[in-house]
């Protein structure tokens, strides 16, 4: 695949600015071959660039909220018009297979977008009176937003639209693994005709540019999606100012298969949703919770259905699993299979041997026989791992489910809607499907626990980037 051609530089008060000095590759994963570069942000560029939202703030909530929703579709207009580019920019970088990244990783932003803009439409920021006071939600000022590269276009767009509409203006740190996608999107809102300074970019690492953006006394909030040890860093540098932290972390999600289910398809479903954009996704079901008579069957369903994942080219239509997104994580996802191996795990599918050629490829493996206190089945992976574990009775699944420090998402597979709903109803985590429910980008998304506070999408995602002022008259 070509290199995408998308501006590499930062984005700040209203032009794409070019700065001297150290400089970051991108490589694509499928290849192992540098596509672009991109400037390794400093301390000073995320000034300059908070001083202009800070410059631009008064104005932008200021602005009548009929101008920003217009001007919020016009970006989304922009995300419909550029889909094509921003999926092979997705693929390019991250190594997301195309199919799924034209029908999720920009579907999904389009929709979030759109989401976002109806609950506006219906009246979310309206005011309410009650007796002598009247609430209003008032914009909260700069905000931070510090996104990852697993679904680089869906986390950033999560955060920047309904701070945006809020009457915010943003500052965004994008990962400096998949930076291309946010030079795209940056120049759609560079076409949104946005005043300057109400939308900025600043690449970089997140040591420096990110720590600095959490460390701002001009930065009112911090919008984190990232990895639970980033997490518990921006929060203890963002309290140093008591600015607002909302966090998505981790995930260890858990399948629970109850035994009146249909097994084999909730075993399909879960190894297609734990195998999702590479097996990267923090609210992948990795954990896949049988009955315990049933263990046996469900590792062999498991194993074949993991057969049918060959990685491959992810420019092709054809591939469903494509490489880890480096070779780091590469590495890292092989280190977590031996170490389920050598915890005494049964090895069903896959296994650590290396992937002949080119590209960060792991092979999609199953565990069967799995431990709750196991490290397969307590910490994330990121990538296509599967672990089986069986449970004795309802009680056992759900105190197996909760007995992780994550609580991000979990799926129930019931034939009992009732039984599969009061299931659903006792696992600690903040999004539940049932029987494998359709993705809802109006729904509130975010976590319990380590894996984070406040929520995304919809309603309850606009309104964290919201102040509550009371006014009694």
């Amino acid at each position: 695949m070509a290199a995408p051609t998308v501006s590499t530089a930062h984005f700040v008060n209203g032009s794409f600015t070019e700065s001297d000095g150290e400089r970051i590759d991108v490589i694509n994963p499928a290849t192992e071959e540098v596509i672009a570069s991109v400037p390794s942000g400093t301390q000073s560029n995320a000034d300059a660039a908070v001083q202009a939202a800070a410059s631009a703030f008064e104005a932008w909530a200021a602005t009548p909220l009929t101008d920003r929703v217009a001007a919020v579709r016009r970006i989304n207009d922009g995300l419909k018009a550029r889909a094509d580019e921003l999926a092979a920019t997705i693929t390019a970088e991250v190594g997301t297979p195309i199919t799924f990244a034209q029908k999720v990783q920009v579907t999904n932003p389009v929709g979030i977008t759109a989401g976002v803009l109806a609950e506006v439409e219906a009246g979310a920021l309206d005011p309410v009176t009650f007796g002598n006071s009247t609430v209003v939600r008032e914009p909260i000022g700069v905000v931070g937003a510090i996104t990852p590269w697993n679904f680089p276009l869906q986390q950033m767009v999560a955060k920047v639209t309904p701070a945006l509409v809020a009457g915010n203006t943003v500052v965004l740190k994008p990962s400096e693994i998949a930076p291309l996608t946010a030079g795209l999107l940056a120049a759609i809102i560079e076409e949104a005709g946005l005043p300057a300074g109400v939308f900025n970019m600043v690449h970089g690492t997140g040591p420096v540019v990110g720590e600095a953006l959490a460390a701002h006394p001009l930065v009112d909030m911090i919008s984190f999606t990232g990895s639970t040890r980033a997490g518990r860093r921006v929060a203890a540098v963002g309290a140093e100012t008591i600015k607002k932290i909302a966090l998505e972390l981790g995930g260890k999600s858990a399948s629970v298969v109850l035994d009146d289910a249909d097994l084999v398809r909730a075993v399909k479903i879960t190894v297609a949703n734990g195998y999702m954009n590479n097996g990267q996704a923090c609210s992948a079901l990795t954990r896949l919770l049988v009955p315990a008579d049933r263990h046996d069957e469900a590792v062999e369903v498991a194993a074949a259905a993991a057969a049918k994942y060959v990685p491959g080219d992810p420019a092709l239509e054809s591939t469903r699993i494509g490489p880890s997104v480096s070779a780091a994580q590469r590495d890292r996802v092989i280190g977590y299979i031996r170490t389920g191996i050598e915890e005494g795990a049964t090895l069903a599918a896959g296994g650590p041997e290396p992937v002949e050629g080119r590209g960060y490829f792991v092979r999609p493996t199953v565990f069967g026989n799995v431990r709750p206190d196991m490290t397969i089945a307590q910490e994330e992976i990121f990538g296509p791992v599967l672990a089986v574990l069986p449970y004795t009775d309802d009680d056992d699944a759900v105190r197996i489910a909760n007995g992780t420090q994550y609580g991000l998402a979990a799926g129930v597979f019931g034939g009992d809607a009732d039984r599969a709903r009061a299931v659903a109803g006792r696992l600690r985590a903040g999004q539940v499907d049932i029987n494998g429910a359709a993705f809802n980008t109006r729904a509130p998304f975010g976590g319990f626990k380590q894996s984070g506070n406040g929520r995304e999408f919809g309603r309850y995602g606009l309104e964290e980037f919201t102040e509550l002022k009371s006014i009694q008259a």
